[in-house]
């Protein structure tokens, strides 16, 4: 640049969907599956099936399996692919169904222990501000 600065680079996701969410899930705003809405931390891996079949899937399906080689939860998935949390949690279902992805949803039955978040919160406060 004529500054010296350099220009950006490139981003290294790519730009954001053009595509509306109901678009890409055939207007579904939830899985099929019958109950609540999967949590964001469920975590999510690709099956050797799943991995076999990449080039036969859709757009949004295939990085969704090529993301999930390594365990990972939906929020996270759907934060590297910049796809709408409710289209990557119908999508992750529907993969689930065919097999191509492994869900393993946490146990809401535990009892959460307040105290850990009471010392996660004060040692973030901790941290020195530069």
């Amino acid at each position: 640049m004529a500054d010296g600065t350099t220009p950006p680079g490139p981003d290294p996701v790519g730009p954001a969907p053009a595509v509306r969410p109901f678009l890409v899930t055939a207007g579904r705003v939830a899985p099929t599956a019958v109950g609540r809405p999967v949590p964001v931390e469920t975590q999510v891996v690709a099956t050797a099936e799943g991995l076999a079949e990449l080039d036969g899937l859709s757009f949004e399906q295939h990085d969704i399996v090529a993301a999930c080689r390594i365990p990972q939860s939906i929020a996270e998935v759907a934060a590297k692919l910049r796809l709408h949390l409710n289209v990557v949690r119908v999508l992750a279902e529907d993969l689930r169904s065919a097999g191509h992805l492994t869900v393993h949803v946490p146990d809401t039955g535990i009892v959460h222990d307040a105290s850990v978040l009471r010392r996660v919160i004060d040692g973030l406060r901790a941290i020195p501000t530069p």
